[in-house]
């Protein structure tokens, strides 16, 4: 191997392991094992800033003042978008951080789904899944259909 192969390398590594932390989970409220915390229990309201979006059906509530301690991550239960690796998923996540980053929404837990909280958020008197619709987002992921069932 070549001196300058091997620098490349080394600086492609450097890059790589320097943005890895900028792409962890921000959100950490809810453990990724043992129970989950009573407080978002189903059935449970919650409300606060949104503070990350993930995605166009996943974001960050802060509940409380701790970055990330305090920041759950909610999956809409109303309202599935593609993956961000499909078509309109970006435009999805793009759509949902502007109608919500920094905004106060309440939510209503309808549960644990892995390491997230399943809820229906509403932002005034219209829930995200309306409000994603209203704004011409067109349901797709793995969830549609579950989605669709609810509404």
């Amino acid at each position: 191997m070549t001196l300058r192969l091997t620098a490349l390398l080394l600086a492609a590594g450097a890059l790589t392991s320097a943005a890895a932390p900028a792409l962890a989970d921000p959100c950490r409220a809810v453990p990724q094992k043992g129970p989950m915390p009573a407080s978002l229990a189903k059935g449970v309201r919650f409300s606060g800033p949104v503070m990350h979006v993930g995605d166009g059906d996943s974001l960050c509530v802060a509940v409380g003042p701790r970055r990330g301690t305090d920041w759950v991550e909610v999956r809409l239960a109303d309202f599935h978008a593609p993956e961000l690796r499909e078509p309109g998923g970006r435009e999805a996540r793009d759509t949902l951080k502007r109608l919500t980053q920094g905004r106060r929404v309440d939510c209503l837990s309808r549960g644990r789904t892995w390491d997230r909280v399943a809820a229906d958020c509403r932002l005034g008197d219209q829930s995200l899944g309306e409000r994603m619709r209203a704004a011409g987002v067109a349901e797709g992921g793995r969830g549609r259909g579950e989605a669709a069932r609810r509404r």
